[in-house]
């Protein structure tokens, strides 16, 4: 089977980052149903077909069917990110338009984008069009995208259409920097299975990670302890989410037993527990030990060092390990979901000064780690029972070592966080819940 129309079992490994959100005014160009795709479970368009040299508006032949390029070409240079032979780059306020109907709806769709060359960062939408309405209206899906990295990243958004639908990218930052887009792939509606009840992943996957080594900067990793994007070239997670109720915890000593993580790809680097030998950064772990004393297996589990980040001491034993205690004040009548990460390069740490790498430039210091905590009392169905007046607790702090104590000082809203690491938190919400709960900033008790 060609590679952009296949049918595999990592499809069924993606997971939603992003929620379909209702259309807003103003909302797109009219486009005409032209031919309807074959049934497959994942359609996948690779760009690597077809020819299109010229950033003047055309319609060119992919392998999936007719898509209009407008300010948009496909791109074979060696500055174009791409998977394949080419990608598709747009430029100003550049779009991709399908000009065919799947057939088979959609559950998910996954776009891999990087800024092309070294032009600045650029930002873009994914908007969609059912033909049940039997009208040209558009509708965004999900949240706009800033793409800051010329390294190709995948995001993830959760679309939930049953009926033929097609689709639209638009580059919406305009101006001269140029943006690559590869692998836009569409899992069938109802192929993607919701979370199970206590799942370490139940709110949401923020960046659309997989299991797949074609994604070494957004690889998922799962664990029955955690879950978590690692990034192979930072050397560190994207994020690592976890649930926490009473039964995690059972007095078990720190196994204190730092070590590579088996479950890494063969042939990828590991991270070793010296790595931070000697660079006054901690081993910071994102998983708590403390959160993960159930078993001698399960707090072991938390020192893989995939589970780690260079964090400034005060970062991490004072102001970030505050938290890490103020959270597990919540148990026994309540349970809790927890995604923490990090951004940025560059901290400061024991030493002094700052510093972007460690490990002779394998694992990236971070500017800022972040915390996103849902509380909910015990019980089951928890997505359901998340509601706009459900306490959530996020916090950014700088990775240096002169943070206030009072973590409280840090807090600030998902959606700011969102917008910082261009993930979308929280997406297996309802999307009224989300916006209730994202755009808050907590202002509860610290201690």
């Amino acid at each position: 089977m060609p590679k952009y129309l296949r049918s595999s079992l990592r499809s069924l490994l993606l997971l939603s980052s992003l929620a379909f959100q209702p259309a807003r005014a103003g909302d797109g160009s009219p486009s005409s149903l032209v031919a309807v795709a074959p049934a497959a479970t994942t359609t996948q368009e690779s760009f690597d077909t077809g020819s299109k040299p010229n950033y003047p508006a055309g319609t060119v032949a992919l392998g999936t069917g007719s898509w209009t390029f407008t300010d948009a070409v496909l791109g074979s240079s060696p500055a174009d990110r791409k998977n394949g032979a080419q990608s598709a780059r747009l430029q100003q306020n550049g779009k991709l338009t399908m000009e065919f109907f799947l057939p088979n709806g959609a559950s998910t769709v996954t776009v891999q984008h990087a800024i092309f060359g070294t032009d600045a960062s650029s930002s873009w939408e994914l908007w969609a069009q059912a033909a049940s309405c039997n009208c040209d209206k558009w509708t965004k899906v999900g949240n706009t995208v800033l793409t800051t990295t010329n390294v190709l990243q995948a995001t993830s958004f959760t679309v939930n259409i049953s009926g033929n639908v097609k689709f639209e990218i638009r580059k919406t930052s305009g101006g001269a920097a140029r943006l690559n887009i590869d692998d836009f792939s569409v899992v069938d509606f109802g192929v993607a299975q919701p979370s199970v009840d206590n799942d370490n992943m139940a709110l949401g996957n923020p960046s659309g990670a997989i299991t797949d080594i074609s994604y070494p900067t957004n690889y998922l990793l799962v664990k029955p302890q955690y879950v978590m994007s690692y990034h192979r070239d930072r050397g560190i997670p994207n994020w690592v989410s976890w649930h926490l109720d009473i039964g995690d915890r059972n007095g078990i000593d720190r196994q204190d037993d730092f070590r590579p993580d088996p479950q890494l790809p063969a042939g990828w680097y590991q991270v070793t527990q010296t790595s931070y030998s000697g660079s006054g950064f901690d081993r910071g772990h994102l998983c708590p030990s403390a959160d993960r004393t159930s078993s001698l297996e399960n707090n072991s589990a938390t020192f893989y060092m995939t589970n780690m980040m260079p964090q400034a001491p005060q970062n991490n034993q004072v102001t970030w390990g505050n938290l890490e205690n103020y959270t597990r004040t919540f148990l026994p009548n309540n349970e809790v979901y927890i995604i923490a990460g990090s951004y940025g390069v560059g901290g400061t740490g024991s030493n002094g000064g700052v510093t972007n790498t460690l490990d002779q430039g394998r694992v990236t210091v971070p500017n800022r780690t972040w915390k996103v905590i849902v509380i909910l009392p015990v019980g089951d169905n928890d997505v359901a029972r998340v509601t706009s007046n459900t306490r959530v607790i996020a916090v950014d702090m700088p990775n240096i070592n002169t943070l206030n104590t009072n973590w409280g000082v840090y807090r600030t809203s998902v959606d700011a966080i969102e917008a910082s690491t261009g993930y979308d938190l929280l997406s297996n919400l309802p999307l009224e819940v989300q916006a209730a709960i994202e755009a808050r900033t907590d202002t509860g008790p610290t201690n």
